[in-house]
């Protein structure tokens, strides 16, 4: 039941966000809407604390600005040395070991890295990573960890 309330919340909440309109008949819209899907939901026997991570809740929005912030940092440095040519790209292989206890916060933290460009995820074999970064710089932010300690702190 706390999990049908808290989709239901979220749910009305994204479209309130989205449909920037509050008259009566699209709030009534959104509430016969919300309840279509909770219900689906709960007959399909998806709601619970995996597909409903309500440890997320407050913390995964500030890590997506810091995220979005380093995909438009990464843009601008790829962007850079494509300019500067082929010498400037020095493409490598690392294995960065990542901190996350549970399986959500390992596909936060893969997905995060493939999210950035210049760097993408390709192999996970337990706690470790294999990750292909475009040049020597990209590779070594990876290993400074500030992602996967982001990513852990999400994770809680």
């Amino acid at each position: 039941m706390f999990y049908s309330l808290a989709l239901s919340i979220m749910l009305s909440g994204f479209w309130l966000v989205n449909s920037g309109h509050y008259n009566p008949l699209m709030l009534f819209f959104m509430l016969v809407s919300v309840l279509f899907v909770v219900f689906l939901c709960h007959r399909m026997d998806v709601i619970d604390g995996e597909s409903q991570p309500l440890n997320l809740t407050f913390t995964i929005p500030t890590y997506w600005l810091w995220l979005a912030k380093e995909v438009v940092l990464a843009n601008i440095a790829v962007a850079r040395n494509v300019w500067q040519g082929p010498e400037s790209i020095s493409p490598m292989l690392v294995y960065v070991k990542a901190g996350q206890k549970t399986d959500l916060g390992m596909v936060i933290y893969a997905n995060s890295i493939t999210l950035t460009p210049g760097t993408i995820t390709i192999d996970q074999q337990g706690k470790q990573l294999t990750v292909h970064a475009l040049t020597r710089e990209m590779a070594a932010d990876m290993l400074k960890g500030e992602m996967d300690r982001r990513v852990s702190r999400v994770e809680g």
